[in-house]
């Protein structure tokens, strides 16, 4: 295929893209549905916010590790289709469980549990699968449509969830999702990319494997730090993820479709993101992106806490679109960076080290910010949320990074050091 036609033409990528596309939108649609659910059907409070957002996300510190040496002995496609059908399941005995009257909160728990936990598995396997169907050229432009379709969806997504929610109710709104994820595996299923079997012979112990992915992240010398800036940035989101939809719902009075809406403009900034980071790397400086783009994401996050204060919808929405431009900006970059650089044996503990680091840190910031929420109030976890997104960019900010215009495609430390300007 010529180096110069879209990635539109490219048969196995685009099998990728409609399914991730579909899935995307299904899964944003049902964002507010879950703690909606939770809140106004089975009457959650902040810790059990708290607790059901830690679920989601405790798997990419439990298991995330031996997911990457696993995914590297396995079939990224079959990875990918297995645990779309695992969510598709678990998210469809939700409105099952709800029409019986049979629905708990400890079910939602271990639906998320579930889902997090496959989770894992497609997004470890995503990210190492597109190197591998795509020319290393091509890898920026491919993560630039896939973040398009994400954004796009995140603005699309929830005000329609809002609006059916608002005239279905949030149980049949997480059908939805559950077929999405259906729907996802068929077109997954179709891509040819035919993936070569894993040599058995020259596996070794998981711990070495595990240990190998893990060393090669904190020993590189841009990695380890990107690493660190995203781990605290999603430690401190987290704190404030966990209470938003009790925010929006319990102390701004916010109806369905309002707080749909709010997601949806708020995600427009992801949108431009996706658009302007390509072009913005070229202009700025791939390396100095990564610490701009990291320093917007506190000012706007404050807007959220200050909500409680002024017109609530309007500051929502600007905190939105800032958080959601310079964290699609930052990502695009970042990813890209290091899915070009990483040897394609270590792409899956790479990535899967990269999750435990960055995701691992989530589930503990999700049950911090129950906890802050229970003990002083939800405008004080958010405000703490907003005050370490600030601190979160020190690693990247005072690092090389700042003085680079091209990354390396490689872990070349005298690389790196010539391409600073």
């Amino acid at each position: 295929m010529s180096k110069q036609r879209s990635l539109m033409f490219h048969h196995s990528f685009r099998q990728l893209w409609i399914g991730d596309t579909i899935s995307q939108f299904g899964t944003q649609i049902s964002f507010i549905a879950l703690p909606y659910l939770a809140v106004t059907i089975l009457g959650a409070d902040e810790f059990q916010m708290g607790l059901l957002t830690a679920l989601e996300y405790l798997a990419f510190l439990v298991i995330g590790l031996p997911a990457g040496a696993w995914i590297d002995r396995w079939r990224r496609r079959r990875v990918l289709v297995a645990n779309d059908l695992v969510r598709a399941v678990a998210l469809g005995s939700l409105p099952v469980a709800y029409y019986l009257d049979v629905l708990t909160f400890a079910q939602l728990c271990i639906v998320a549990l579930a889902t997090g936990t496959a989770t894992v598995f497609f997004d470890v396997a995503y990210q190492s699968y597109l190197p591998a169907i795509v020319d290393r050229h091509q890898i920026t432009e491919g993560n630039s449509k896939l973040e398009i379709s994400r954004s796009v969806a995140q603005v699309a997504g929830p005000g329609l969830g809002g609006l059916l929610i608002k005239l279905l109710g949030a149980p049949l709104m997480i059908v939805v999702d559950a077929v999405s994820f259906l729907f996802s595996a068929l077109f997954i299923a179709r891509i040819r990319h035919e993936e070569p079997v894993h040599d058995k012979s020259t596996r070794r112990a998981l711990r070495v494997e595990i240990a190998e992915g893990l060393r090669f992240v904190l020993r590189h010398p841009l990695l380890s730090r990107i690493a660190a800036c995203t781990s605290l940035s999603n430690f401190f989101s987290s704190i404030g993820a966990a209470l938003i939809i009790l925010y929006m719902v319990r102390d701004l009075r916010l109806e369905p479709g309002v707080i749909g809406l709010v997601f949806s403009a708020g995600a427009v900034g992801g949108l431009l993101g996706a658009v302007a980071a390509t072009p913005l790397a070229k202009k700025v400086g791939e390396g100095r992106i990564i610490p701009l783009s990291a320093l917007l994401f506190g000012p706007f996050a404050f807007l959220t806490p200050l909500a409680a204060y002024g017109p609530p919808v309007p500051l929502l929405i600007v905190g939105g679109l800032g958080v959601s431009f310079s964290v699609v900006v930052y990502n695009v970059t970042q990813v890209s960076f290091r899915q070009r650089m990483c040897p394609p044996r270590l792409l899956g503990r790479m990535n899967a080290s990269i999750r435990f680091l960055v995701w691992g840190t989530m589930p503990i910031g999700a049950f911090a910010g129950g906890l802050i929420g229970e003990a002083f109030s939800i405008l004080t976890a958010l405000s703490t949320a907003a005050a370490g997104a600030v601190l979160a960019a020190l690693p990247v900010v005072l690092s090389p990074l700042i003085r680079m215009r091209e990354l390396p495609d490689e872990l070349d430390e005298h690389r790196t050091a010539a391409a600073e300007s």
